[in-house]
């Protein structure tokens, strides 16, 4: 039965039912795949919420467009919205700006990838490029801001954002309703973070396990049950570019502090490309190595020693932005 007991993280479900009204008619009520050879090989059944057929290419757009709208709503006199991304969520910033009408501002490092910049522009934003130190991101973002009297709207660690990822989860369960555990991978851990308020709240009992590159630590502070991470953010040296960041915010890690499992399934690069290999041959299904590392993870020994009563397994495919010219294989 559906409860809201976790409006003590600053989010509740109906906050993501709210989420989900007001960005539906905007986005892709994305499919949820299934594979009779994936089955096999992580000998139990998988479901596939397939993210990276949505609009802009991953599922950043749900929590970008839901704290834009409701933003606009609360704010009439916004100016705009800024925000520092060179992936995902900067392409969902652009198409959240558009959708609302209102100017958007994304701060890129001038070494980003060439079909990203062209992604950000063609859904409308204005680009702006910075030096490559993770400070130059931040100090650029933080001068728009000040000079346009701008919004900013980060990648994860936004409550509007969390609702907006939630919604993953609240089609998810409407789709699959016996799911018994679901893997979401994480960066700052805005989607993990939706995803076990949403699932938790309808299905107490369901499982959420987190995906992560190695090297981030997330294991650690669950167990410990604080954030350890200190100092400015930091990338992990991974080919999974929608996960490199180390850190998680500190709205999200109290979350998964809270409601994720205790066991994360750290997957290396290898993982990762063989994950994709399987995706792109076996299920037809073009998705990144952030993708890759949740699929990868259903497929580790680790994951097939977890208790065998969980038969029903949901895997978030977050996106599939990737530059097809440069395939990691």
């Amino acid at each position: 039965m559906a409860t809201d007991n976790f409006s003590v993280h600053l989010i509740s479900l109906n906050d993501i039912r709210e989420a989900e009204e007001r960005i539906s008619k905007h986005i892709h009520r994305t499919p949820v795949f299934t594979s009779r050879q994936a089955d096999e090989k992580a000998g139990r059944r998988l479901f596939f919420k397939a993210e990276n057929l949505q609009k802009t290419g991953s599922f950043k757009v749900r929590g970008a467009l839901n704290a834009v709208l409701k933003g606009k709503e609360e704010n009439a006199g916004w100016n705009g919205v800024v925000t520092h991304s060179s992936g995902n969520h900067g392409q969902a910033l652009s198409f959240a700006s558009s959708i609302a009408g209102i100017p958007g501002y994304v701060v890129v490092p001038e070494m980003a990838p060439q079909v990203k910049k062209d992604a950000i522009r063609g859904y409308g934003a204005h680009l702006i490029e910075c030096g490559p130190k993770t400070v130059d991101r931040y100090e650029t973002c933080a001068l728009l801001q000040k000079e346009k009297n701008l919004e900013v709207i980060p990648s994860s660690d936004h409550v509007d954002v969390i609702a907006g990822q939630g919604t993953i989860a609240t089609e998810f369960l409407e789709e699959v309703p016996d799911l018994d555990a679901i893997l979401v991978s994480v960066s700052g851990g805005g989607m993990a973070a939706g995803v076990c308020v949403a699932a938790k709240s309808i299905k107490p009992d369901i499982k959420v396990y987190l995906v992560t590159p190695k090297g981030k630590g997330l294991e650690e502070c669950l167990r410990a049950g604080q954030r350890l991470w200190t100092g400015p953010p930091q990338y992990l040296d991974t080919i999974a570019d929608g996960i490199k960041l180390r850190h998680c915010g500190f709205i999200t890690t109290q979350i998964l502090i809270d409601l994720a499992e205790k066991e994360v399934f750290d997957m290396d690069d290898d993982d990762m490309i063989a994950a994709m290999k399987f995706s792109f041959e076996k299920m037809k299904l073009v998705i990144e190595p952030a993708a890759g590392a949740t699929v990868a993870a259903a497929f580790s020994d680790k994951f097939q020693k977890l208790d065998s009563s969980l038969e029903n397994i949901g895997v978030v495919l977050c996106g599939g932005n990737l530059d097809i010219e440069q395939l990691p294989w």
